[in-house]
């Protein structure tokens, strides 16, 4: 029993201590699988890896393969931009012409050390591309919230070579087929050769291509005859050559060119005291005028400005960089002529060689500008365009527009319906307006006031239309003001100008005109008629233009059958042409009462005189003026600007046929007035008069622009001597009746308007 007793409890023990060996045998296998699991986690995320890797590496070289082949010769050439007429043929090749070349020997150690040390610090360490430039890169646009780029010159040439510059453009297929390229180039070029290349073929804005063209265009000088200063401005320019352009952007230029020099300290290319020196020299110092050696270029300055402006806008190309093929709307024989009679004393006597003008000519039913030139005597690559001008004060131009086109739209008025011209003032204030000859018609049907070009009817019509109406009208002609007031009635004055946003502009006037000559319709100004990229295709849906409905065929018509009245017999008759069929206004501004002080009016003084007009073909508004506003046309040079107009709608004309407007249905002519369909009536005189009795006493509103029309009536003083009566025209053609000499105002229409109340500072007043 004993031995049974002590068997059990042997057994027992042994049971006992064998489960307390199986204790330590599970806290292992846990383990085991914790790890177990951390080793697969690692595994997957490794294989996750080759996966990605081997996918990037494979969409790399899906990429890749489609890159362009190695073409020398894109290496060498420009990408500048080739400019075609509306005919297809070419005119020029924006930037090629004037390219000066340098060899590899002969780069100025000074200009490489300038270039590698702004543009790829590892320029000669890397294989055409550098990661641990892309990785810093990306290090410091994830800090710092920046963009700067991780390209290497190498790269930067093959952008420049094969590819659109544009950030839009930059994308994975792209960068892939850039780096594939940059790479290969560097195993069959030197880095001396990728480096002149560079040097050759980079923009540097004023339509100069290479840095040897830039330093010889900027200075007079070859490269290796720069300063310091001189060569790190030069370096710098590529990354943005109109933003740094030293021309135009003096302190934008400066800060980029001493962000070279001190790139070129921190890479010890230069001392201390050379950095100091160099940073305080004058960003100007040496630049000298650039003079343009295309002769052709001339003709198509101030157009081409407006062409590349146009292409950005609608495209975000580059005209400069991006290599494009520009189909324009010019037509070549107008614009010569158009420059030819500006330039020229063939065709226009004018008073000296300051005097500016600025024209545009559009199809009227099409939109497109087909010549445009804004400035006189002035040859400069891409200079200021006076022709997109807002600045300017169009007189009363803006009538048609802005008075009478809205009442025959909203009010449903006729030609014949009667008005009375008799003292007024501003709504609302003690300003009186005046008219031109500061006397009062009377009873006079809209017509005869708009042909006279009287000041009191256009401002009443104003009122009764109504500021928003006009203001909606105006849009649909592609015009608008900030603040539209009664004062706006006889002058294109605007408070604020936001670029060209604001006011009226020859183009703008131009375009708005064409709605009247092509019965209502109002099309978009357009410069550029497609345009076709490196690759071969083309753009023109970005240029496409449909024209949108302005205002009523009878509006139309009513407005440009009293305008041909105008030109027959009212303000323009300068600008008539024997047996064409054509409407045309005048217009003119003043000088207030303190900038006719410091002016001799013994001959009359007045800052703009306009002229604006259209056939069914073409419409065309001619500004005159001085840049220095304070400079004025006289009594014997008004008639410019219907001159001008004259001359080109000749010659334009002569190749189009020559047809009357139709009249359209739901009018009714009585006699020489227009009626829309049954709403003729005997005519009602109107009685209604804002002249208040304390007109006689009243004092003029001071402003920075007023005119003539806001003088004081009681001081005889106040009242400019140029206009108290109209001053005759000096150029009459043969085919004006002598009788409009004496019945009706000259073609200049001087003093026809009177002053707004309170008008902008930065703009004249008119006196049309």
């Amino acid at each position: 029993m004993a031995n049974e007793s002590r068997s059990r409890t042997a057994r027992h023990d042994s049971k006992k201590s064998s489960g307390n060996k199986k204790a330590p045998k599970n806290k292992n296998t846990r383990k085991s699988s914790i790890g177990s699991i951390l080793l697969k986690i690692f595994m997957g995320l490794f294989f996750l890896g080759c996966v990605a890797i081997l996918s990037g590496m494979g969409l790399f070289w899906w990429y890749a393969k489609d890159a362009p082949a190695l073409d020398e010769s894109k290496l060498d050439s420009t990408v500048s931009s080739r400019f075609y007429a509306a005919n297809g043929d070419l005119i020029t090749e924006f930037g090629s012409e004037t390219r000066e070349k340098i060899t590899a020997s002969d780069i100025p150690q000074q200009l490489e050390d300038a270039i590698v040390s702004v543009e790829d610090r590892r320029f000669y360490q890397h294989i055409g591309v550098d990661p641990i430039r892309i990785v810093g890169s990306a290090l410091s646009n994830a800090t710092t919230g920046g963009m700067q780029g991780g390209s290497t010159l190498t790269q930067q040439l093959i952008k420049l070579s094969f590819f659109s510059t544009n950030a839009e453009d930059q994308t994975l297929r792209r960068k892939a087929q850039e780096a594939w390229m940059a790479v290969r180039l560097e195993q069959t070029k030197s880095k001396q050769e990728i480096l002149t290349y560079y040097i050759n073929k980079v923009y540097m804005s004023n339509g100069l291509y290479g840095m040897q063209t830039a330093a010889t265009k900027f200075y007079g000088k070859s490269l290796d005859e720069l300063d310091l200063a001189q060569t790190a401005l030069l370096a710098g320019l590529p990354n943005a050559p109109s933003a740094f352009d030293p021309y135009v952007n003096q302190e934008n230029a400066k800060k980029r060119r001493d962000v070279v020099l001190k790139a070129m300290l921190d890479n010890e290319k230069i001392t201390q005291d050379e950095y100091d020196s160099a940073v305080a020299e004058d960003v100007q110092e040496g630049l000298q005028d650039i003079s343009d050696d295309n002769q052709e270029w001339k003709y198509f300055d101030n157009y081409f400005n407006e062409v590349i402006a146009e292409v950005k806008e609608k495209t975000g190309k580059d005209v400069y960089t991006d290599g494009l093929d520009i189909y324009t709307n010019i037509d070549v024989d107008a614009q010569k002529r158009l420059y030819d009679i500006v330039n020229s004393d063939d065709y226009i006597d004018y008073p000296d060689d300051e005097m500016q003008v600025a024209a545009t000519l559009i199809d009227v039913n099409t939109g497109k500008v087909t010549a445009q030139i804004g400035a006189r005597n002035n040859d400069a690559v891409l200079g200021n365009n006076l022709a997109v001008n807002v600045t300017r004060d169009f007189g009363s131009t803006v009538k048609p527009i802005t008075d009478y086109g809205p009442a025959f739209q909203f009010l449903e008025n006729s030609t014949g319906r009667t008005i009375l011209d008799e003292p007024y003032n501003y709504v609302g204030t003690d300003i009186p307006i005046y008219n031109w000859d500061r006397q009062y018609m009377g009873n006079i049907t809209l017509r005869t006031a708009l042909v006279q070009s009287r000041n009191v009817p256009a401002a009443k019509l104003f009122e009764e239309v109504g500021a928003d109406n006009i203001s909606d009208f105006l849009s649909g002609l592609g015009i608008e003001y900030n603040a539209i007031t009664q004062s706006n009635a006889i002058s294109s004055n605007t408070d604020k100008i936001d670029g060209s946003k604001y006011g009226i502009s020859s183009l703008k006037l131009s375009a708005a005109y064409a709605a009247f000559a092509n019965g209502g319709t109002y099309y978009e100004p357009q410069y550029v008629n497609k345009i076709v990229y490196q690759d071969g295709t083309e753009d023109e849906d970005s240029f496409s233009v449909s024209g949108e409905k302005a205002m009523d065929d009878t509006t139309a018509y009513m407005v440009t059958d009293i305008l041909k009245d105008v030109i027959s017999q009212g303000t323009g008759t300068n600008a008539r042409i024997d047996g064409l069929y054509q409407a045309g206004k005048t217009g003119t501004s003043n000088y207030t009462d303190d900038q006719l002080a410091q002016l001799d009016t013994s001959n009359g003084a007045y800052p703009d005189i306009t002229f604006a007009g259209y056939t069914p073909s073409y419409s065309l508004a001619v500004w005159t003026g001085y840049n220095d506003k304070m400079t004025p046309i006289t009594d014997s040079s008004t008639h410019v600007a219907s001159d001008v107009y004259r001359e080109l709608m000749r010659f334009v004309s002569s190749s189009v046929e020559n047809t009357d407007w139709t009249m359209p249905d739901g009018l009714t002519r009585i006699g020489n007035e227009l009626y829309l369909a049954g709403s003729y009536t005997q005519p009602s005189y109107s009685s209604t008069s804002s002249y208040s009795s304390s007109s006689s006493s009243e004092t003029t509103e001071p402003s920075s622009e007023s005119s003539e029309s806001t003088e004081s009536s009681s001081s005889e003083e106040s009242i400019p001597s140029s206009s108290s009566e109209e001053p005759p025209a000096s150029s009459t053609p043969e085919t004006t009746p002598s009788s409009s000499e004496e019945s009706t105002p000259s073609s200049s229409d001087n003093g026809e308007s009177s002053a707004p109340p309170s008008p902008p500072e930065s703009s004249e007043d008119t006196n049309e």
